[in-house]
């Protein structure tokens, strides 16, 4: 069975933890970690909690250096019960970048934003529901992206409140600004005294302690400067040595506040107190963003083996921040410390020397990291997102370079990450401008790039655009000989075909998995049975879907491949929910939405979400499939669409079920409009047919009409078994009040298609179509048992009856005896789906009968009198063939008389044995 197989390799993905926006985080998990303890500020601290409230902003401000984050943070720790749905912490001070802002924040919330939405107006939905009180630090840089952001969540978010940390107030109406003072004398010398470990200090050591707080103004950070030198010097020394004069920094101004000057006066102050390697390696960690680890320390340090102890000197002197909290020590300056030591890399002129090691260190982490690709890509995107702001910060600095090639090379590599998170529109950004930069090269590179923009684009730029650059990498490729990158190409390319030609599609992808099992591209090898899999569900050939996509799960589950498991999942689901097993469909959809939850990517969570919903809406739990889109729905405006296969269908689908015609109508025309400048698309296959089967229901017979005599001409819908019957089905609705022989044609033709590709559901769609339309005509027997047969297929598959099975009952009510009525639906519900089949077939009867002969007989009528005159008794043949004993003799009696016979054995002399 598939989740035997999926589960034998550990845990299921569905088991697996993972956070969600609807979960309250606890405030370890939420907020970032004290790396210290947090000495005073009472007074603040109470008049901060107190004035935090939903729909307010609340803005810590002052100059670096005096506390707001720490001061943040404590402030969040203390209120985060008081708020439903909890904190949540974003940093800003990595970014640069005003447009990111409301992204930065959607990241932080696990708000995944569509392809061309508004991201301001996407997190405010994110948040219309919550009491969050959302935490923004370090926004001074950000002023503009901050207060747009701001002013469009509370404009929209009554519970949400924010509170933010900057140098300057937001501007944002209704901003209740506090500046953050200086700490009381005693706080002061609390904080400086713990941070020296001081212990119990003698009147002369306290009284120099006293001395140092009031020369650094009692500023935070000044204070945590000054006591990392008393393992050097004494309280006294130190006390005295503060006492002389300093210059400010370089373009400072004497006129600045004092706080500020005394800032510049410390960090000078300590950094000259700095041995030659602490100098080094202080200026050269500027390069770095918040958040390194000490294995990409070493490259950049002037005495190779003695990086990590220098490292430590800088740690106690309060010039870098040690996090220990997690399985690897990571390390940051803070803001001002780090504004420093830039103009001291500047002022040695290491400026870009530097910025080119630490492209090299970043390119050679990801390069390192690539194998686990192959084997964990769950442990390869955590390695990957613990060093993102440094990451981005090299690729900018390598594309700006005059030799871009190794930010081009680092951007190619980032492809799977942008593919599997979030960050799509940012990588396809990214990677069109290292595309542009490697105009005309002819070279492996190149390939890799185009083949990373390829994948990005897949998942989030609507329609062909990203196939071109999977064409151009493929021919390149194949050129230079880099049958790794082709491989990736190709199969991007056979996904194009996808939606242009299918049988070129399976060849495509049939021979790109033998090559790839053959050279062991486990990857392209799972990849492409997947895509298999999916062009024999399309096909309508479930159980070769079923076999091809739960074969590439294996490999899948295994290399913890959520990206393209997600897919699979989804695919297989669907399959199986057409090949009859509703109950066990609606297990494996949820563990597609459990599998592709951690993504927190809007096309793999919707994706999986379309193909749950979709299979709710067939067993008719209606409120459950409006529950498996509520978390993606919640999110759009009402009229963007996400970029995710078949969503308007299945809420078109679910409208349909419920009675709104209307409803359904609007979501399939949505299918077709695309964000930004790309033109409207036209609809699927199986959309047109939803839309024509709305517009019939909603009256709108002209429209549907036009709309399936275009559809049926299509070549393509030859290829679609399921969409054809569909076609056939709606043109004999249609045709019911007309033509009735003719609509009766018509659902045989699509009985026959279902019948021939075991299309299970479908099959019962047929019965039931049947039923009616034979009640209409007053066959009242023959339908009444197809709507039973109908009845069976409906309970053993789990699925809903399609409303032409209503229809049907409330005919037959009205036109057969109750009684009778009972014993023709039991009969049906006693025949499985190839009896019921061969029943409707045998029923049908033959076209444009003579009234008396042999030739007259219907098929019914010739199983009669064959069954009969074999010697068989009445009884007996209405056992074989699923009919009453009062049904043979009404036959039998037809039969005699369109024959001119008495009896049966003038019918035995008579008889001529069929040969149809």
């Amino acid at each position: 069975m598939w989740r035997a197989r999926w589960q034998s390799g550990g845990v299921a993905w569905a088991d697996a933890p993972c956070q969600t926006a609807d979960a309250m985080p606890d405030p370890a998990d939420a907020l970032p970690a004290e790396l210290s303890s947090f000495i005073g500020r009472t007074e603040e601290l109470e008049a901060i909690g107190a004035a935090v409230a939903p729909g307010g902003l609340v803005t810590l401000v002052g100059p670096g250096g005096c506390g707001k984050t720490r001061l943040a943070l404590r402030v969040a720790r203390t209120v985060f019960h008081a708020w439903s749905d909890g904190v949540r912490w974003v940093a800003l001070e990595d970014e640069h970048d005003d447009a990111a802002v409301a992204h930065r924040v959607a990241e932080a919330l696990d708000v995944p934003v569509p392809a061309g939405a508004d991201p301001v107006a996407t997190v405010a939905r994110g948040l219309a529901d919550r009491q969050t009180l959302l935490v923004l630090d370090n926004c001074e840089q950000l002023g503009e992206g901050v207060a747009a952001l701001v002013t469009g969540l509370l404009g929209r978010c009554p519970q949400v409140g924010v509170l933010a940390t900057s140098r300057a107030p937001l501007g944002v109406g209704g901003e209740q600004m506090r500046r953050v003072p200086a700490l009381a004398l005693a706080d002061a010398l609390s904080l400086f005294l713990a941070r020296a470990h001081a212990g119990d200090p003698t009147p002369e050591a306290r009284g120099a302690a006293r001395r140092v707080c009031d020369r650094l103004d009692r500023l935070p950070l000044a204070l945590e400067l000054a006591a990392g030198w008393t393992g050097t010097l004494s309280l006294t020394q130190l006390a005295d040595s503060l006492h002389e004069p300093f210059a400010v920094l370089d373009g400072g101004s004497r006129t600045a506040p004092f706080r500020q000057r005394t800032l510049a006066e410390s960090m000078r102050w300590s950094h000259d107190l700095l041995d030659d390697d602490e100098r080094v390696l202080f200026r050269r960690l500027a390069v770095f963003e918040p958040g390194f680890a000490a294995d990409e320390v070493a490259p950049l340090d002037a005495t190779p083996g003695r990086a990590l102890r220098t490292l430590r000197g800088l740690i106690d002197k309060s010039l870098v921040v040690a996090d220990t909290t997690g399985a690897v020590a990571r390390y940051r300056m803070l803001g001002v410390v780090r504004d420093y030591a830039l103009l001291r890399l500047a002022e040695a002129g290491e400026t870009e020397s530097l910025r080119d090691r630490h492209l090299a260190a970043y390119l050679a982490l990801v390069e390192r990291a690539e194998p686990l690709l192959g084997t964990d890509q769950d442990a390869w995107r955590s390695r990957i997102a613990l060093e993102l702001a440094n990451i981005r910060a090299a690729i900018d600095w390598g594309l700006d370079r005059p030799d871009p090639a190794d930010g081009r090379g680092l951007a190619a590599a980032m492809a799977w990450f942008w593919y599997l998170e979030p960050r799509g529109l940012e990588g396809v950004r990214v990677l069109r401008r290292a595309v542009e930069r490697g105009a005309g090269a002819r070279d492996e590179l190149q390939a890799r790039v185009l083949a990373g923009l390829a994948l990005v684009c897949d998942t989030t730029v609507y329609g062909f655009v990203g196939y071109e650059s999977a064409r151009a990498a493929a021919e390149l490729a194949a050129e230079v000989g880099a049958d790794a990158v082709g491989r990736l190409a190709r199969s991007l390319c056979a996904v194009e075909q996808l939606g242009l030609d299918l049988n070129r599609a399976y060849t495509d992808a049939e021979a790109l998995h033998l090559e790839a099992s053959r050279i062991g591209d486990g990857f392209i090898a799972d990849s492409t049975t997947a895509l298999l899999g999916l062009i024999h569900l399309f096909r309508d050939e479930y159980r070769s879907a079923i076999t091809q996509l739960d074969q590439a799960l294996i490999g899948m589950r295994a290399r913890n491949d959520r990206g393209f498991a997600s897919f699979a999942l989804a695919w297989l689901a669907a399959a199986t929910a057409r090949s009859g097993e509703l109950a066990r469909a609606a297990e494996i959809a949820e563990d597609a939405v459990a599998t592709a939850q951690p993504l927190h990517d809007f096309h793999h969570m919707g994706s999986a979400r379309a193909a749950l919903a979709e299979i709710r809406v067939s067993q008719g739990l209606l409120d459950d499939a409006a529950a498996a889109l509520a978390p993606i729905d919640r999110l759009l405006d009402g009229e963007t669409s996400p970029f995710v296969p078949g969503w308007e269908r299945v809420h078109a689908m679910r409208a349909l079920a419920a009675g709104d015609p209307a409803e359904a109508i609007a979501w399939c025309r949505r299918e077709g409009r695309t964000p930004g400048e790309a033109p409207d698309g036209p609809l699927t296959p199986m959309t047109q047919v939803v839309l024509a089967t709305a517009l019939r229901e909603s009256g709108e017979l002209a429209a549907a009409t036009a709309l399936l005599e275009t559809l049926v001409t299509e070549p393509m819908i030859r290829a679609l078994p399921s969409v054809h019957a569909d076609v056939l089905d709606q043109r004999a609705l249609l045709l019911h009040d007309n033509d009735i022989e003719q609509a009766l044609r018509l659902h045989h033709e699509a009985l026959r298609i279902r019948t021939g590709h075991d299309l299970v559901l479908g099959r019962a769609v047929s019965l039931e179509a049947l039923a009616l339309t034979l009640a209409r005509r007053g066959t009242t027997e023959v339908a009444a048992v197809l709507l039973g047969a109908a009845e069976r297929a409906r309970s053993e598959t789990g699925s809903a009856p399609d409303p032409t099975a209503a229809a049907a009952r409330e005919l037959l009510n009205s036109r057969v005896a109750e009684h009778e009525l009972t014993d023709y639906l039991e009969r049906g519900r006693a025949m499985d789906g190839a009896r019921a089949v061969e029943y409707a077939t045998k029923a049908r009867g033959r076209r444009n009968r003579p009234d008396s002969g042999w030739a007259s007989l219907t098929p019914m009528e010739r199983s009669v009198v064959d069954l009969a005159v074999s010697g068989l008794s009445n009884p007996e043949i209405a056992t074989r063939l699923y009919i009453s004993r009062g049904t043979v003799k009404t036959h039998l009696a037809h039969v005699y008389a369109k024959l001119g016979v008495a009896n049966r054995t003038e019918l035995a002399r008579l008889h001529v044995p069929a040969t149809d």
